[in-house]
């Protein structure tokens, strides 16, 4: 997974895969991660009412704020961050995390 900075921000994430840790749809860090990312997907859109780009596949979910709303976004972002840290530091085989610029959406 990537997370997306821009000026200091937290300005989206992507996920690309699957964790790979059992069969589809039994795989319970696969599940960990897309709970929680459509988790803050979801309350960045329907709750905060916050407009974003967002991308959704099978494996696949990417969301990029502008540098405004990503301001209001950071509480709900940095949570999701120290979710999946958390997760890339007890399954580093499954999951990684990386960090670059935002991407055009």
């Amino acid at each position: 997974m990537q997370f997306y900075s821009q000026a200091g921000l937290l300005a989206g994430f992507s996920l690309d895969g699957h964790a790979g840790r059992g069969e589809e749809g039994e795989d319970l860090l696969c599940a960990s991660v897309s709970s929680a990312a459509y988790m803050t997907a979801n309350t960045i859109t329907d709750v905060m009412r916050i407009q974003t780009h967002v991308e959704v596949d099978d494996g696949h979910m990417r969301l990029l704020l502008s540098q405004d709303e990503a301001q209001r976004a950071q509480t709900l972002l940095k949570g999701f961050e120290l979710h999946m840290v958390s997760l890339s530091e007890d399954y580093p085989k499954n999951v990684k995390v990386k960090y670059g610029g935002v991407r055009n959406a």
